[in-house]
């Protein structure tokens, strides 16, 4: 028996999903940025062994940033889609995999959550309300 009490809100359920993944990615840049500062996440980097990790601290830093504001307000929202997918995979493989499955023991239950998500708005797109939509022809795959 299907139930159809969220008939008509599945948009809603979009901008729910893309909204909290970007304040999430908005929130870790905003501390790797304004609390940890880039020689913090560069150091951090560098000890996991990532090459040149200065630089790969301003992608990841500033990324999660920029791209949280834009996953936010659903602004090229598959590319933004894509670069959380690689973030998620990178932690997941390098910091949470080796630590279990909770978040307490900083396994990787949560960094599971944030790849499925991101995928999730990667293959569904913005959903209605986001600037793809409302602006752009085809949404964000068109740019």
């Amino acid at each position: 028996m299907d139930c159809s009490c969220g008939s008509g809100w599945a948009e809603w359920g979009h901008l729910a999903l893309r909204a909290s993944l970007g304040l999430v990615f908005f929130m870790h840049g905003w501390q790797k940025v304004f609390m940890m500062g880039i020689p913090g996440v560069s150091g951090f980097l560098g000890s996991l062994g990532f090459p040149m990790p200065m630089l790969f601290a301003y992608i990841l830093a500033y990324g999660e940033l920029v791209f949280g504001a834009m996953m936010i307000i659903g602004l090229l929202t598959h590319w933004v889609a894509k670069y959380h997918v690689i973030v998620a995979l990178v932690a997941l493989f390098t910091v949470h995999i080796s630590k279990g499955f909770f978040v307490s023991s900083g396994g990787y239950e949560f960094i599971l959550l944030i790849l499925a998500a991101s995928l999730a708005i990667l293959f569904s797109g913005p959903g209605k309300y986001s600037v793809d939509k409302m602006f752009l022809a085809k949404g964000s795959q068109a740019v």
